[in-house]
């Protein structure tokens, strides 16, 4: 692939850093330009990064396509984790929000089980009606979550505020000890455990995109790409962080609105992605983008952000609160009973999609 062809290809990421260098030149004159300016400035840049995070998407399915299930969305969903925890930290950085960190873990679980998989379900139910897929793979999936979300996101509530280094140190130890079985269950002997086998004539022209299209792109190119990317993203997060404060503030908005704006720019690229899949009758790629995108979201963003906690001694706020209690609670329990049979309908992915529309209302009325 040529330069000229390949800055052609890559023009959104270009966007993306000549945008950064625009707004490091003016930033200060958009903020005394007052809060509508600040906020507008602050949408326009998280239009952009989300732009960005798709070129990310795009070479991390480029790589997935390459190495093939389940090593492939495993790619997929560490590409996204990795953007959502750069911004964290950076947003972090710039807000006073202790609660951040929960809301945004807590609104990526909502994003990617009841937004992403509800939706592809919806749809690619009506177009295929009954979707098979490997239904070890949601169980495992689901009670990882349950148990994840539980050990850092529950159990909190009863810490006292004198021993909560205690219990930060050993919730690190235990996501690492949870992801690092999990991992050699996803890439060692269990790996059928996260795939599925289609029939070939489906496989032939329902897949991805066709592998000689893949070969065309160097993985050298893809992992370089990715990388840049994150950075030029990271870099466009700093100013976001910096002028949505501004535009926000003593605005009135739900405080949940900035952990609501971090999960979406992660899940946007899989969105698109799963629908795709969805569309094309592959079931057990939205499972494993879902899924897998929400558990990697808990059990990789907890440790990394307690370390921060650690190292700073200013603990996060990472109890939930009775409302997302509730709604992860059921969100877990109606995906145990719809992904228990190893197909989906239209039906389940509806009752996923009308939880992603109650936790949008209950995001507008601040709960």
């Amino acid at each position: 692939m040529g330069l000229l062809s390949l800055l052609k290809q890559e023009r959104f990421l270009i966007v993306a850093l000549a945008a950064g260098l625009v707004a490091y030149s003016i930033e200060h004159s958009v903020l005394e330009a007052g809060q509508t300016a600040s906020l507008i400035a602050a949408v326009v840049l998280i239009g952009i990064i989300i732009l960005a995070s798709t070129r990310v998407a795009h070479h991390a399915e480029v790589l997935a396509r390459k190495v093939g299930d389940p090593y492939g969305t495993m790619i997929l969903t560490l590409s996204a984790v990795a953007v959502e925890v750069l911004i964290l930290a950076i947003m972090m950085g710039n807000a006073s929000s202790p609660t951040l960190v929960r809301d945004t873990i807590y609104a990526a679980v909502m994003l990617d089980i009841n937004g992403i998989l509800g939706l592809a379900a919806l749809l690619g139910g009506l177009r295929h009606g009954e979707q098979p897929y490997n239904d070890d793979s949601s169980r495992t999936y689901s009670v990882m979550i349950l148990t994840a979300m539980g050990i850092s996101m529950i159990v909190p509530e009863f810490i006292p505020g004198d021993r909560w280094h205690y219990y930060s140190a050993f919730t690190i130890c235990a996501m690492i000890a949870l992801y690092a079985v999990f991992l050699k269950m996803q890439v060692g002997p269990h790996s059928y455990f996260f795939s599925y086998t289609y029939p070939r004539a489906e496989t032939a022209t329902g897949g991805q995109t066709p592998r000689h299209e893949a070969e065309h792109e160097s993985a050298a190119i893809s992992i370089g790409v990715i990388l840049v990317g994150v950075l030029i993203i990271g870099f466009l997060a700093e100013f976001m962080s910096t002028l949505m404060n501004a535009g926000l503030e003593g605005s009135g908005a739900p405080l949940t609105l900035m952990a609501v704006v971090v999960a979406a720019i992660s899940a946007a690229p899989e969105i698109l992605t799963a629908l795709r899949a969805a569309l094309k009758n592959r079931m057990q790629s939205v499972v494993n983008i879902a899924m897998g995108a929400s558990l990697s979201t808990v059990i990789l963003t907890v440790p990394v952000m307690e370390s921060i906690a650690l190292y700073s001694g200013q603990p996060f706020v990472m109890a939930m609160t009775p409302v997302q209690t509730v709604m992860v609670a059921i969100t877990l329990v109606v995906a145990a009973i719809n992904l228990n049979d190893g197909q989906t309908n239209a039906i389940e992915g509806m009752t996923h999609f009308v939880l992603f529309a109650t936790f949008v209302m209950l995001t507008a009325l601040g709960l």
